[in-house]
């Protein structure tokens, strides 16, 4: 079985290029089902974000992935192989799956260590699993990868410091006041910046959200979507005084606040501190407003730096991540390695079965008629001389599987006349195979032997 992730993303291809391979989140039902009606297919998962669109595949072994996507892809998006081709990358086998649980830790994301493409991915799984697409050994590798990025997540710091300013705001607002509970922020300015700084305040649990803009219209969208309340631009300067931190992000050509405005504040406030951060390009803040005691003011110059040293330590931390996840890609592989040679193992297991009821059968016309507890003390004597014969052979066919040592397998199965299948068919079931021989060669062939001792004294009386 083949298995290939086909896309493009930010890093290869620009928007209106990924914006003519996007898929609709209804029409991706659909979509898939076609992807696996086609011939060769077994497996199919679609995944489309803002930033990237990524087709996983698995496949028979004689079909040819790549050409199967290419004529999907021209088919549903009306776009020829040769247009896309520049901007697409192919991953195939232990590439792969390296790639796969890299996007799942966000390592391959524009903002390294964001927790979007987690729940992204796990939607197209969702998707997948719903339309019948993903049922086999492609979701046992999905699966993985949501653990992975699980541990990625809590044993490195990729995803705890601030990589974008309103949330570099948000964090340094923390720093200042401790806990956001019960604070007052007034968010002047209602573009996309103040509302990015509006959720991140919301989600770290701020009291009272006050919204002020020139356009009420939009004030009011802002405030709404939040549970805050708006405030008209006419009253900015009688209310602001009410607010801990201001958050201001205005279109307007000069400053908005100035430092006789923070000296009203600071004297309504009975000099408790105010907290300016100003997004603004140009400032809204006057920079003469932090001279004032009690009045705190950062630029979004500020933030930015804040922003990069978080995105430098990120970085350190990435070191950390793409080291785990190559560890993972080593484990899965080893495992997957381990599953293919599980038809080898079932098959000696039921080679060494045939010849043991062949040899019973023999046994009895030279024993004569044994009782039930004869019988029963029998069969359990031979097979446990059975099992404890095949516990070196098994183990032996797993290591050499698990280590990838091919030359020594091929030996070994050779040896003992077992063959391994690698066919599609094989990686499906192999599962199930793999647990009853797991079963088998886990068991201590010494133990075996105690406990069929009081049977074969019984055999003797």
């Amino acid at each position: 079985m083949k298995l290939l992730i086909t896309g493009v993303s930010h890093k290869t291809a620009p928007v209106e290029v990924r914006e003519c391979l996007a898929f609709r989140e209804e029409s991706l039902p659909q979509s898939l089902t076609d992807l696996k009606s086609r011939v060769g297919v077994h497996e199919a998962l679609i995944l489309s974000t803002c930033n990237r669109v990524e087709i996983a595949l698995t496949t028979e072994d004689g079909a040819d992935p790549a050409a199967v996507i290419d004529s999907f892809l021209s088919e549903q998006k009306g776009i020829s192989p040769a247009a896309i081709h520049p901007h697409v990358y192919r991953h195939e086998g232990r590439d792969a799956i390296h790639h796969l649980f890299r996007v799942a830790a966000s390592l391959d994301s524009m903002v390294v260590g964001e927790p979007q493409i987690l729940g992204q991915l796990k939607a197209a799984y969702a998707a997948a699993k719903d339309s019948g697409t993903c049922c086999g050994w492609l979701e046992s590798l999905m699966t993985r990868a949501f653990s992975v990025a699980k541990r990625v997540r809590s044993e490195t710091g990729i995803g705890q410091m601030a990589v974008s300013v309103s949330y570099a705001a948000v964090e340094l607002s923390r720093k200042i006041f401790g806990s956001l509970n019960n604070r007052t922020i007034m968010i002047v300015g209602a573009g996309k910046m103040s509302e990015l700084a509006a959720r991140h305040l919301a989600q770290q649990g701020a009291g009272t959200i006050l919204v002020s803009n020139r356009t009420r219209d939009r004030a009011a969208r802002v405030a709404e979507a939040f549970g805050g309340r708006v405030i008209p631009f006419e009253q900015l300067y009688e209310v602001a005084s009410e607010a801990d931190i201001v958050i201001s992000s205005t279109g307007a050509p000069h400053p908005i606040f100035r430092r006789e405005h923070g000296q009203a504040f600071l004297h309504k406030r009975r000099n408790r501190p105010m907290f300016f951060i100003d997004i603004a390009v140009p400032r809204d803040v006057d920079p003469a407003m932090n001279r004032l005691d009690g009045i705190f003011v950062y630029d979004i110059d500020d933030l930015q730096q804040v922003a990069a040293a978080h995105m430098e330590e990120r970085s350190r931390e990435a070191v950390d991540a793409e080291a785990l996840i190559e560890a993972e890609v080593e484990r899965f592989h080893q495992r997957q390695r381990a599953v293919n040679v599980a038809p080898a193992i079932v098959a000696l297991q039921r080679r060494a079965e045939e010849i043991r009821q062949g040899e019973i059968e023999r046994s009895r016309a030279r024993l004569g008629d044994l009782s039930p507890e004869q019988s029963a003390a029998l069969d359990a004597l031979t097979r446990g001389l059975v099992n404890k014969f095949l516990h070196p052979p098994m183990q032996a066919i797993k290591q050499a599987a698990r280590e990838g040592d091919s030359a020594r397998l091929d030996a070994l199965c050779e040896e003992w006349s077992v063959m391994i299948r690698e066919s599609n068919d094989s990686w499906q079931a192999s599962d199930a195979n793999t647990q009853a021989a797991e079963a088998t060669i886990s068991e201590d062939p010494e133990r075996t032997a105690e406990e069929e001792e009081p049977r074969r004294s019984e055999v003797r009386r």
